[in-house]
């Protein structure tokens, strides 16, 4: 209530705030080394909300509060950040030229999407922040970034789903997930750099957002260098070889400007075994400025990615085999062939009208996505599994045999998987020379349109009071099958459930050739409208925003299959399932002096769950998560701000919870109430999120500068989630868990174990060298610690402790011998060491640079997460697996890079 009283006072009295009288500094910024002047650059007077921008000449001029000590913050796209003492006395100060340095450390954000689209590829592990984080010069959310990101570390450990991306104002997080899709604009580099990014709750123009940050890009040519940029690299990450080439005009008389922009990205395979790439990317943009007022923006891209995925790995694997292998590919005919690739492009097209003023801005966007995205895999029917890690082709299944140790067939096995371990399509096609296939490989597609309209305004009410605004309306129709790819020398595959010999598609053929849609086949819908609104304040020693908004949400599920497994909800239309939502958060600063600054923010706010939590078993039926709830956040940080000429950092501590969140799993398990295929429900499942970041920047000279960065957190399931597993009955007489197709199995008691977001620690020190003859070059050193794998919840419920054949509870299962086989133990802590450099040269006009970097230069080998398997879902199944050491059914891990490297040439003209 104060809240709102002192913005009311400000809008009737704004004159008594405005009595102080500013003083003037003037300025005129240029390139070091073509002495042309340079638009655009943010002029800023740090520890306060005054900023302004330089003309096309290059000139700027901020109005500062009289009778202090500032520094001047110069920051441009591109370009070294300045910073420069200014002390008011009274008087307003010409600056003359200030020289700014073109940065080709900005090449480093290709090098960052080059280690992030590995794992934005997977759905496993794609919840990364890092890219999110490209566009910050914090030094902390840097090195999160650049340094920290090949870890699959996540600040404050959310999830990208909790930052917001947004091209030309609108938004791009999927329904599917709530995380960005990056691949939608991977390759298109050159033309994606101008972005403005807010961190965690902070105030942004563009939305209301999430609480890990927003980034908005803004693809408008008049915001883009003019000219022709090509550039080749090469890289044994993801991708071999990448050519880049764009073009941007200057805007013409006529009020036109467009780019255009073109990648290529291949690689016969990438640092991890059998791993494609084949990407391209092509975008182009039209602007047409009617006037001074009021311009036209269309922009069209389609970035197309196909990719040869890999697997997560047990230990026993690993000793095997080492870190770079991957069971998902053979050799066909001398030549890698992946079963698993993944296949994305989605074009967007999109068309803003942008007015803007001296104290209004309004930007209204309309966007169109469409395309597919899908994933193969090779399915199988009264087949052995093809899969060569398969648990019953590895030399633990007889080790861990329940009638004793048999370790001459357990080295046999293990002689056997050393000479073939890959994918053997060979045997693949002899077993299908008949007509009927047993083997299929078949591509699970999401073809999605999506609509999305939105508005957003900015007001400058006056000096000191700003007001934003925003409406958006998304509409999603994705269709969802399985579509057979190739069959493999057979001529038909017949469209039978594997698991319980019924038919897939009642009204369809059994019979289903190449190209034909089989298995499942439904449509999702969904709509969502959000509005926000927010003030911000702007004083001469303090500044402060609260902000609003408002969401309707809604589901709706249509079974296109009749499958014989569930005849009254797997054909036709769901309930619509309705979510209503709301989010408030606020922020104050105060500036102590001009140099030290405190803030504090916090924000509370409920969100419908994803589209992916909220049917049970989509592919099957319509049923929905009994009595679903919204998700509730609330956050709160402080930060500590210092601002010394030479030194410069900030301070922050953080506590998150989450609540009512759901989560739904898929596998085999065998439980003490029963075995079966199922879909694991947690339902009133919290989760709580608390720590520190540190980030400090030395400049030691005009040459030298040193960082230092530290966060330490822990990440906690906060709550003993409810748990209900989901099976089929049909088919079966006989070894149902019952005769419902869904078992309560009570609570989970995971409270207090730790969550698998990453890394809970992680410590870097660097050391920067940027020479006046523009040559550059840095070493960070980095210290990642407290690591865990994804836990099995299911093994921590009351069915965990009884014997499936007696019903009764296990003798031996005691607190203590149970807590033996399910103690949760960090991964271990390791080092990396990443070093990155360039040279630049600017030669008849021409501007030439080169940009190397060597991440993990010893080559360390470390595990970047994992996740326990369920398959031994009662104590006596689990601890004779474990008896050996080498568990069957021993938890998978993903292993970072070994020692990689990443070049880029460039030239602009």
């Amino acid at each position: 209530m104060r809240f709102l009283t002192v913005f009311v006072l400000i809008l009737v009295f704004p004159s008594a705030l405005l009595a102080q009288e500013n003083n003037t500094i003037f300025g005129t910024v240029i390139d070091t080394r073509t002495k042309k002047p340079i638009s655009g650059v943010v002029v800023t007077i740090e520890s306060t909300q005054i900023s302004n921008t330089t003309d096309s000449d290059g000139r700027f001029e901020v109005a500062m509060p009289p009778n202090s000590d500032y520094i001047l913050n110069l920051t441009a796209s591109d370009f070294v950040t300045k910073r420069i003492p200014i002390i008011i006395d009274g008087q307003n100060i010409d600056l003359g030229i200030l020289y700014l340095e073109r940065d080709i450390a900005t090449e480093q954000t290709d090098n960052l999407i080059s280690l992030t689209e590995s794992e934005l590829l997977d759905d496993e592990i794609n919840s990364n922040s890092s890219a999110l984080l490209q566009a910050t010069r914090d030094v902390f959310l840097n090195r999160a970034a650049f340094d920290f990101g090949q870890a699959f570390f996540r600040v404050r450990g959310y999830d990208s789903q909790n930052g917001e991306v947004l091209v030309n104002g609108i938004p791009m997080n999927k329904f599917y997930d709530g995380r960005p899709q990056w691949n939608n604009w991977g390759g298109l580099n050159d033309v994606t750099r101008n972005q403005q990014f807010s961190n965690g709750l902070a105030a942004s123009e563009y939305t209301f957002g999430g609480i890990l940050g927003n980034t908005n890009i803004d693809t408008r040519p008049s915001g883009m260098r003019p000219g022709t940029r090509l550039s080749a690299s090469a890289s044994n990450r993801t991708y071999a070889g990448r050519l880049m080439a764009t073009y941007t005009s200057s805007v013409q008389k006529n009020g036109l400007a467009y780019s255009v922009s073109a990648s290529r990205r291949w690689a016969k395979q990438g640092y991890i075994d059998g791993t494609l790439y084949d990407a391209y990317s092509v975008f182009g943009a039209l602007e047409y400025q009617l006037n001074e007022k009021n311009s036209l923006n269309f922009t069209g891209m389609l970035a197309s990615n196909r990719r040869g995925r890999s697997s997560a790995i047990t230990e026993e694997v690993f000793e095997l085999a080492g870190k770079r292998y991957n069971p998902y590919w053979g050799e066909q005919d001398g030549k890698i062939r992946n079963s698993r690739e993944r296949n994305i492009a989605e074009p967007i097209l999109m068309l803003n009208h942008f007015y803007e003023s001296d104290n209004f801005n309004l930007n209204t966007g309309v966007s169109y996505q469409f395309g597919t995205n899908a994933r193969s895999r090779l399915g199988y029917y009264n087949a052995p599994n093809p899969d060569p890690t398969y648990y019953r082709y590895l030399p633990s299944f007889y080790i861990n045999s329940p009638i004793g140790a048999n370790f001459i067939s357990a080295n046999t096995t293990k002689e056997g998987f050393l000479q073939n371990p890959q994918l053997d399509w060979q045997k693949v096609y002899t077993a299908n020379a008949r007509e009927k296939a047993a083997y299929v490989l078949y591509d699970d597609i999401a073809d999605d349109t999506q609509f999305t309209g939105n508005i957003v305004g900015n007001w400058i009410i006056n000096e000191r009071l700003q007001a934003d605004f925003g409406l958006t309306y998304k509409k999603l129709t994705s269709d969802n099958y399985a579509e057979i790819n190739d069959l493999l020398g057979a001529e038909f595959y017949e469209d039978i459930d594997p698991f319980s010999d019924t038919l897939n598609d009642l009204n369809g053929e059994v019979q289903k050739k190449e190209d034909a849609i089989f298995n499942y086949n439904y449509r999702m819908q969904a709509a969502q409208f959000d509005g926000f609104g927010q003030f911000r304040y702007t004083h001469t020693k303090w500044n402060a925003f609260f902000a609003g908004n408002y969401a309707t949400t809604n589901y709706h599920r249509e079974g296109l299959f009749q499958n014989e497994r569930f005849p009254d909800s797997a054909l036709g239309a769901s309930n619509n399932v309705k979510f209503a939502d709301y989010g408030i958060k606020s922020g104050f600063t105060y500036n102590l002096t001009g140099r030290h600054g405190v803030s504090l923010q916090g924000g509370y706010l409920t969100r419908p769950p994803v589209l992916q939590n909220v049917f049970i078993n989509p592919r099957e039926n319509n049923r929905v998560v009994p009595d679903i709830q919204t998700e509730t956040v609330s956050t709160v940080d402080l930060s500590y701000y210092l601002r010394l000429p030479k030194l410069t950092g900030r301070l922050t501590g953080f506590y998150t919870r989450f609540q009512n969140t759901t989560d739904i799993n898929f596998f085999f398990v065998d439980t003490g109430v029963g075995s079966d295929f199922v879909q694991e429900v947690l339902t009133d499942l919290d989760k709580l999120h608390m720590g520190t970041e540190l980030g400090l920047e030395f400049q030691v000279s005009s040459s030298v500068k040193l960082t230092g960065v530290a966060a330490v957190g822990k990440y906690l399931y906060a709550s003993n989630p409810d748990l209900t597993i989901n099976f089929d009955t049909a088919g079966r007489e006989e070894d149902l868990i019952n005769l419902d197709g869904n078992s309560d199995l009570g609570i989970a008691n995971i409270k207090d174990l730790r969550l698998a977001q990453g890394p809970q620690q992680a410590y870097a020190v660097g050391i920067e060298y940027r020479d006046p003859k523009y040559w550059w070059i840095s070493m960070t050193a980095n210290y990642l610690a407290d690591n865990y794998a994804g836990i099995s919840a299911i093994t921590r419920t009351r069915s965990f402790y009884l014997d499936p054949e007696t019903g009764l509870a296990f003798s031996e299962a005691t607190e203590e011998n149970v807590n033996k086989l399910l103690g949760q133990k960090p991964l271990d802590n390791f080092y990396l060491l990443n070093l990155v450099g360039g040279k630049s040269w600017l030669k008849k006009g021409k501007y030439i640079s080169i940009f190397a970097s060597v991440n993990n230069l010893f080559d360390t080998v470390f595990r970047t997460g994992g996740y326990e398997q369920s398959r031994n879902g009662n104590y006596g199944q689990l601890k004779q697996d474990n008896l050996s050491g080498t568990p069957s059914f021993a938890p998978k891990y993903w292993y970072g890079y070994g020692r990689t490297y990443f070049l880029n040439f460039a030239y602009s003209f």
